[in-house]
């Protein structure tokens, strides 16, 4: 250190200050290099905590990666669902435009009571019967989308059935649906214990109101502003009888929609929107029935009776055979003997006001030709 006056015993203190400090940090560097520090235990605990730390940085990055991950992840499954709920959106479009087509009710709002006959029944029929299809038709998507043995189902339908055609196997889930959905017709409430004397007389405008209020209603909001009304009732009974929790579980994986419908509730799934139109039009047919001053009867054609063109419809025309000899049958398992026609099923019952007869369709067994 420079000093005035001189002092050279100072300046040697000083300088040999600097080379001992020189010195130390020259050692601290080596024991560092070699890991020979000998440390206090203040600064061994901190270098711990900050190795710690470091670990924890490190975890945390690592952590962070992974989440950065998940959240790509999350994206794409977001971006996924979107497009099926756009797809869900189109599909419920086409569906209700697709239900609108199967005919629209429309036509029925200049009805007058005063003038109802026989062609307004079975207009209405035919728009009730494009709409039963409708439904069938998305039955049977489910249950192939849920891996159906189709032709076990159809089996247990009908055991004995014998179809010309692997597509006809159709008319026995039509059959199914209608004998279910049609079950009771006869009776003003669907069912013969609700018939009441009183309810008997109730009259032609007391149902004929009911059909004009609910030929343009929207069944499901209806069905959620009515709970406890007879369209309601109606609509959670058929379901119920219909769609077996069973049935339901393997086509949805759950009782979801079960739950919705004995608590009152409204599924808004594709499913019950079609059976709902469905059985708005199966009710609104029951409700133009008793609107009339003659007597409607429902009826059903037993399994091996004989065609009859006057109260049947074929629902497949190739079935039947134009030309030719019919092959005999001695059991009558498979078909009638002596060249006629048997019925296999019904596909879809038959009706009659008062003393005209509107059809009922059904399946034929298959004709055998033989040669001589």
């Amino acid at each position: 250190m420079a000093q005035s006056p001189y002092n050279s015993e100072g300046i040697q203190v000083a300088d040999q200050a600097v080379v001992d400090e020189l010195k130390a940090i020259s050692e601290l560097k080596r024991s560092f290099f070699k890991k020979e520090l000998d440390l206090s235990p203040q600064v061994t605990l901190m270098l711990a905590e900050i190795q710690e730390q470091q670990s924890l940085m490190r975890t945390y990055a690592i952590t962070i990666k992974k989440l950065e991950a998940d959240v790509d992840v999350k994206d794409s499954d977001i971006s996924l669902l979107n497009n099926q709920l756009e797809d869900s959106v189109s599909f419920n479009k086409s569906l209700e435009k697709r239900l609108n087509a199967s005919g629209s009710l429309s036509m029925f709002d200049a009805l007058k009571l005063s003038k109802l006959n026989v062609t307004n029944f079975v207009q209405f029929l035919h728009h009730t019967l494009r709409s039963i299809r409708s439904f069938v038709k998305l039955m049977v998507r489910e249950m192939e989308s849920a891996n159906w043995d189709l032709d076990a189902a159809v089996k247990f339908i009908e055991p004995n059935a014998v179809f010309t055609n692997a597509n006809h196997k159709f008319f026995a889930f039509e059959s199914f649906v209608c004998l279910t959905m049609f079950e009771g017709f006869n009776f003003p409430h669907f069912s013969p214990n609700e018939c009441s004397r009183e309810q008997d007389k109730q009259s032609n405008r007391l149902f004929f109101d009911k059909f004009k209020k609910l030929t343009n209603v929207n069944p499901r909001r209806n069905l959620s502003e009515n709970p406890n009304s007879s369209f309601a009732k109606f609509t959670r009974a058929k379901y119920l009888q219909l769609v077996h929790a069973k049935m339901e579980c393997s086509l949805f994986g759950n009782l979801n929609q079960r739950k919705l419908i004995t608590s009152g509730c409204v599924p808004d799934s594709t499913f019950f929107v079609a059976f709902a139109e469905m059985a708005k039009r199966v009710w609104l047919l029951h409700c133009l029935a008793f609107s009339y001053n003659e007597e409607v009867t429902i009826f059903q054609v037993r399994k091996n009776c004989r065609f009859s063109e006057v109260y049947m419809e074929c629902v497949a025309e190739e079935t039947l055979f134009l030309s030719g000899e019919f092959g005999d049958d001695s059991d009558g398992a498979t078909g009638g003997g002596s060249g006629e026609l048997r019925v296999c099923f019904t596909v879809v019952p038959g009706f009659k006001i008062g003393k005209t007869v509107i059809q009922s369709q059904v399946y034929l067994f298959p004709a055998i030709a033989t040669t001589t």
